[in-house]
């Protein structure tokens, strides 16, 4: 799931980055609010972590442009304004939830989990596709109770697949989401982590929509 996390703070900044992209999120930071302002319409996030005391433009301001703007995604309020009438006033602007600082890395990624599976439309902790079970916060997967081995993309393919059921994913929207801005990325890569799943999960179980994208099918 890819992120987008505006803080200026270095410290917590750098932190929430490194350390979302070591529980399987793909993060993009930014730390001026004009810069955010434009970010978000600019890939396809799965949610937002957003301070409110930013140079250039505040992050209360940011939040109401683009909910006026009609952007949709999670918005995770992470501050340290901690007054009651603070945390009113950035839950009616359109903050999805409201965190104080100082926080626990944990805390934040349990939260933006819930926001995501909400999103979505999931209410379960773990995702069930036939004889498959994921585990978006141990960053794990069974297939009939036999844990896999999965590499850090795969297992962020996977989890895109299971998130998105139904839904035939262009190979431009995979790649967006499991590479953020600045990250190499090979022409064939989606190919090849396609080719993997289906080895470890069986050759039914990603269909190809040929000159569309991909989608889940079963597993074998």
């Amino acid at each position: 799931m890819r992120v987008l996390v505006v803080e200026d703070d270095l410290l917590i900044g750098d932190g929430l980055k490194t350390g979302l992209e070591q529980l399987g999120f793909t993060v993009d930071w930014f730390r001026q609010g004009k810069e955010a302002l434009s970010a978000l319409s600019a890939a396809p996030f799965d949610a937002v972590v957003l301070d409110l005391g930013l140079p250039g433009m505040d992050g209360m301001d940011i939040l109401q442009c683009w909910r006026k703007a009609g952007q949709d995604a999670p918005v995770l309020v992470l501050t340290a304004r901690d007054g009651v009438s603070d945390r009113i006033k950035g839950l009616d602007s359109g903050a999805d939830d409201y965190l104080v600082k100082p926080f626990a890395l944990g805390e934040v990624a349990a939260r933006l989990r819930a926001l995501i599976r909400r999103r979505h439309g999931h209410s379960a902790n773990r995702l069930n596709h036939g004889r498959l079970t994921f585990d978006p916060e141990g960053r794990c997967a069974w297939l009939d109770d036999a844990p896999l081995e999965l590499t850090a993309r795969e297992m962020a393919l996977l989890e895109l697949l299971l998130t998105h059921k139904g839904r035939v994913l262009p190979r431009e929207l995979i790649e967006d989401k499991l590479y953020g801005w600045g990250q190499e990325l090979e022409s064939n890569a989606v190919e090849v982590y396609v080719h993997h799943l289906r080895k470890k999960l069986g050759a039914s179980f990603i269909r190809t929509q040929r000159g569309v994208g991909y989608t889940l099918g079963e597993p074998a």
